[in-house]
C-alpha cells in the first residue's frame, strides 16, 4: 500500500521527534520537543504575549495556546499581567530558565544531526520544507483541495 503525504509526514516527524525526546530523557529533562519553538522565543525575549510567541515561533495561535498550556502545567513558563492589564504575558519560570543552557546544548546537537541527514539526501530536507511552506502560503492546501475537487467534476 502506498503511503500518503500525511502518513509520510507523520512518520518522519515520529522518527525525528522520538529521537529528540529520547535525548531530553537521557539528559534527565522533563521536556517535550513541541515546546522548543515557544522556549526559543522566550529565551530570546521575555515577556511576550501569546500572539507574539505564536508569530515568533511560526506556529498557529491555537497551537501556541495548546503548547503554552502544557508548558505551564510543567512549570516551564508562567503568565503575568501586562502593565495596562489588557493582556497576559508569558515568561520563563525559574525552572524554565535553569533548563535553558542544557536545552541549548541539546539543540546544537540536534542541529548537527539535521545537517548530517541533509548531507545524505538528494536535496536538503530543510530546503524542501521551506519551499513547501512558501508554496502553501501562496496557495493553501485548502485551495488546492478545492481546485482538485472542481477538476474532478
Amino acid at each position: 500500500m502506498e503511503r500518503t503525504l500525511g502518513t509520510q509526514l507523520r512518520h518522519l516527524l515520529d522518527l525525528l521527534d522520538g529521537a529528540v525526546e529520547r535525548k531530553y530523557a537521557n539528559m534527565g529533562l522533563a521536556y517535550r520537543a513541541r515546546y522548543t519553538p515557544v522556549m526559543r522565543c522566550l529565551i530570546a525575549k521575555e515577556p511576550q504575549s501569546l500572539g507574539e510567541v505564536a508569530r515568533c515561533a511560526g506556529i498557529t495561535q491555537p497551537g501556541a495556546t495548546q503548547t503554552v498550556s502544557l508548558m505551564i502545567e510543567n512549570d516551564l513558563i508562567e503568565t503575568a499581567t501586562s502593565l495596562d492589564a489588557r493582556q497576559k504575558l508569558l515568561r520563563l519560570t525559574a525552572a524554565g530558565r535553569a533548563m535553558a543552557g542544557e536545552l541549548q546544548n541539546a539543540w546544537a546537537a540536534t542541529a548537527k544531526a539535521a545537517e548530517s541527514l541533509d548531507r545524505e539526501l538528494p536535496m536538503p530536507i530543510s530546503e524542501i520544507l521551506a519551499a513547501a511552506i512558501t508554496a502553501l502560503e501562496a496557495n493553501s492546501f485548502d485551495e488546492r483541495i478545492r481546485d482538485a475537487g472542481r477538476k474532478k467534476l
